[in-house]
């Protein structure tokens, strides 16, 4: 590529290389905050959705659980509503974030920071 400057060739493909990945992994960050994922709990009596960066953006909750003497199935349905969309939220930008990876030479199951 350059001749007479040694690996400087290679150092410059590996640059560009790099902002590709760069440029590849913004576009894919800003794709995370357009998809949700929706998490439940007790059969659906409780949803809970979030973006696939894991901000919860709407609940639902079927109000045959809100009863006195369940106030504490209610509490418990509701948080495993939200933990079970934020792990989905998890594995789906894991997901997204494979699909621009591959074909880099990345070793398989590299988490990158985000």
């Amino acid at each position: 590529m350059l001749k007479g400057l040694g690996g400087l060739g290679d150092m410059a493909k590996i640059m560009k290389q790099a902002q590709e990945m760069q440029s590849k992994m913004s576009e894919a960050q800003d794709a995370l905050d357009q998809i949700t994922v929706t998490g439940e709990a007790g059969a659906g009596l409780v949803t809970a959705t979030a973006t696939a960066k894991g901000e919860l953006t709407g609940l639902s909750i079927d109000p045959s659980i809100f009863s006195p003497d369940d106030k504490e199935v209610a509490e418990d349905l509701i948080l495993a509503a939200i933990k079970d969309a934020q792990q989905r939220a998890s594995a789906r930008a894991q997901e997204e974030m494979a699909k621009v990876t591959e074909g880099m030479g990345l070793p398989a199951g590299m988490k990158l920071p985000f």
